[in-house]
């Protein structure tokens, strides 16, 4: 069926949400053409998973989008925290957290910070990345069926405006589906975890006198413990409008139907303390949140990423975040293999180094559920019991076990009980602010389309010479910089008394390779008697190179 298809990509991604849009923008930035199909006629107009996490920013740093980000989300940039009270009347209540980043510590390990975009502000400016890059985005069209043979995928897609059917062959389809994926139900790929969790109706409405009885209050979210009419309050535009997240109790017979407009606007009045509040509904959704993982993130050619591969309470925005950074960590494999200078046998690291960080992340959600008492969540034994507090050594401390990366610790914690960004294997290279030329940049700026190797300049023991005879011999995509405070320096120092070398866990005479997504593939700690050997099998180890 595939030599007749009626289109031919690399890359067929279903899915046009956060995930599979970031797939495609990352695709696109690395030069890989794809085809994106999405059942829904457009991106998703209710404000939801606005909070975008600072490893999620890098990324989008480096693919170039933050500005527009930062343009999006304008209205929402002086808020911070999470307040939860009784109501919003009176001085009642207290700060689960009042600022994010307190202090400003954060500036120590990333070039970037979190970021409020909510979910329909935030698709477009994906929308509009991805196409600027080359992306085929087709919404209101399905993918009815697929089937994978050894050489690739072959799927027929319906156009449901017209009901039109066309096959389309690719050499692997990302699935980017959802909690319910089709996709996974089709490959048999069974899930792990507790399950369900709680319920929610999210609503939005528009009020003109909450704005007042908020005052001054700035918050992310609101949690709103009025025993009668609990609920979590999130502004949109901090003047008229609102969401809020209502309890939902399917597992006690409670239907949907039951959630009237005249019921949400009493619950809502209620909720903020102002019997009589002007409230009027624009918009309702359900969920339920859930704590599952996938127990396998591939089969063959066909991959799982996002929802389709995790669900995790949203307290934290951990799914949405772990989904984008899943796309991540695929797109620059499917690029290096697709190119030729990877193996195939690199995609088989996608699974093993996403899936144990969603098992570890998916149990810090529900903790961080418990913690903050999120409205209708009432835990099972067992359930939410996971280590909390600060939530920065789960952002961006996160490491891999095994997988694409040479001297890991598989006996490590997947999330660190302190955030230690030095280096090691496995885990997020150090940020650290240079200069080139007149450019200041962030050493994860260089991390995006092909490997790289940091050395000293001027002691670089032959690792640079190394690296540049590798990468014209070998055709490996691999770049080299000597980071230093001289003139011999490629990138030299932004700020006096800094030191590339310890920052990275390596003597001044070391070398440190690192993969196109920021995470440290390998290092020496000092000289080799032959670098250009120890480079190269360092290179076919991490890229499965025969």
């Amino acid at each position: 069926m595939h030599h007749t298809a009626d289109h031919r990509v690399p890359v067929l991604i279903v899915g046009g949400s956060l995930v599979g849009l970031s797939t495609s923008l990352f695709l696109g930035r690395l030069g890989v053409r794809h085809m994106l199909v999405e059942r829904h006629s457009g991106t998703s107009h209710h404000p939801r998973g606005r909070g975008n996490n600072v490893r999620t920013m890098e990324l989008f740093r480096v693919a170039g989008i933050e500005p527009d980000i930062k343009a999006a989300a304008s209205l929402l940039a002086d808020n911070h925290g999470i307040l939860q009270t009784p109501t919003l009347v009176g001085e009642a209540g207290e700060w689960l957290f009042k600022e994010i980043d307190p202090g400003g510590g954060l500036r120590k390990f990333s070039p970037t910070a979190w970021n409020l975009c909510s979910q329909n502000d935030l698709e477009p400016v994906l929308v509009d990345g991805a196409r600027e890059l080359g992306g085929d985005l087709r919404y209101h069209h399905e993918m009815e069926s697929f089937e994978q043979d050894a050489d690739g995928v072959t799927a027929i897609v319906r156009d449901r405006s017209t009901d039109e059917r066309y096959t389309v062959r690719a050499d692997y389809l990302v699935a980017a589906d959802g909690p319910r994926s089709p996709v996974r139900r089709a490959l048999g790929i069974g899930q792990s975890g507790p399950g369900e969790l709680f319920a929610n109706v999210s609503v939005t409405f528009r009020s003109t006198r909450l704005a007042d009885v908020v005052g001054d209050r700035r918050f992310i979210c609101c949690y709103l413990t009025h025993p009668d009419a609990d609920g979590a309050l999130l502004p949109v535009d901090n003047k008229e409008r609102w969401v809020f997240h209502a309890p939902w109790h399917p597992e006690l017979g409670e239907s949907l139907d039951e959630f009237t407009e005249e019921r949400l606007q009493r619950h809502i009045a209620a909720a903020v303390g102002v019997p009589g509040l002007d409230v009027r509904i624009t918009g309702m959704a359900s969920w339920r949140a859930a704590e599952r993982v996938a127990d396998s993130y591939a089969q063959g050619r066909v991959f799982l990423a996002g929802d389709s591969a995790h669900e995790m309470s949203p307290t934290g925005a951990f799914g949405s975040n772990t989904g984008i950074q899943d796309a991540h960590n695929l797109a620059w494999k499917l690029a290096a293999v697709l190119d030729g200078w990877a193996g195939p046998a690199l995609l088989d690291s996608y699974g093993a180094e996403r899936r144990p960080v969603a098992v570890a992340t998916s149990a810090r959600a529900s903790a961080r559920s418990v913690e903050h008492s999120h409205p209708g969540f009432a835990p099972a034994p067992g359930v939410g019991g996971a280590k909390r507090g600060g939530i920065l050594n789960v952002v961006l401390g996160y490491h891999y076990p095994e997988g694409a990366a040479v001297g890991t610790d598989p006996e490590a914690p997947i999330v660190p009980d302190a955030l230690s960004l030095t280096g090691r294997p496995g885990t997020r290279a150090p940020h650290l602010w240079l200069r080139q030329a007149a450019r200041r940049l962030s050493t994860l700026d260089l991390y995006e389309r092909s490997m790289v190797l940091l050395t000293d300049a001027p002691d670089d023991a032959g690792w640079y010479d190394a690296a540049r005879r590798v990468a014209a011999l070998d055709g490996v995509r691999l770049d080299a910089y000597r980071i230093g405070p001289g003139g011999d320096a490629d990138l030299m120092y932004d700020t006096e008394g800094d030191d590339w070398a310890e920052l990275h866990g390596v003597g001044a005479d070391g070398a440190v390779l690192v993969r196109p997504d920021g995470f440290v593939a390998w290092r020496a700690q000092g000289a080799s008697p032959d670098p250009q050997t120890a480079l190269r099998d360092a290179l076919k180890a991490v890229l499965h190179r025969g």
